[in-house]
């Protein structure tokens, strides 16, 4: 076994390959569908230009990993290597969940290239280096986003920003709104009558970004202190 495939070719890697991806790619669709919500309605803003700040939480990189494929899932036909390959990229892929440099990783979009493939000794199983393409999300410091609140404290709230969970504006940033304690608790401005509650969407600035290791999550800290942020 290890003479017919110490070094496997898989077939050159064309566009096509994308329509493998769709499957998984409508797993996160939901989260890219609800920041580009969030991108549609700052274009309709009162200030447009914040819409390219907007847009830097997607990153587009092209990455080099290695797939390792079983012994037993292994077919020197070219097209059903080539999609065993895929799949176990995709399965690792929704593994890694996100990483530091890269924020949340959110969809492969193309398999670039395959490389030869190698056999591991003991196991049989082969080893191939890939390229791929994919789209991540990750916010930095000052930037602009928008958040849905969906937990409501006397010190600040917590917001949802497509995959980040842990959005925080702090009462000290908001110094135009005062606590209301209540069935419905909620900051209120008092000059203009703006309510932030639950399920209010807020634009805000990214104050600090700290990557969680253990938990492989994002969180952040943002503010109202500027021009065209608040409710939305």
């Amino acid at each position: 076994m290890q003479d017919i495939f110490q070094n496997i070719q898989a077939p050159s890697c064309a566009k096509s390959t994308l329509s493998l991806c769709i499957m998984y790619c409508s797993i996160t669709a939901s989260k890219i569908s609800s920041l580009s919500s969030s991108v549609n309605s700052l274009e309709h803003s009162r200030n447009p230009s914040k819409l390219k700040d907007f847009k830097k939480m997607f990153l587009k990189v092209q990455l080099n990993w290695n797939v390792v494929i079983p012994a037993e899932s292994l077919d020197i036909k070219g097209i059903m290597l080539q999609k065993a390959i895929l799949i176990r990229l995709l399965d690792d892929f929704s593994t890694k969940r996100a990483t530091k440099d890269l924020g949340y990783l959110l969809a492969v979009t193309t398999l670039d290239k395959i490389g030869e493939g190698k056999v591991r000794e003991h196991s049989g199983d082969v080893l191939f280096p890939v390229t791929f393409t994919c789209l991540s999300f990750k916010v930095f410091k000052g930037e602009i986003v928008e958040g849905v609140v969906h937990k409501i404290l006397k010190h600040g709230v917590f917001m949802r920003c497509g995959p980040i969970e842990n959005l925080y504006l702090s009462n000290q940033k908001m110094s135009d709104y005062e606590y209301q304690i209540g069935e419905s608790p909620c900051f209120l401005n008092m000059k203009t009558g703006s309510r932030i509650e639950k399920d209010v969407g807020l634009r805000c600035v990214v104050i600090g970004v700290k990557y969680m290791e253990a938990m492989k999550e994002i969180q952040a800290v943002v503010g109202l202190e500027g021009d065209y942020l608040g409710p939305v």
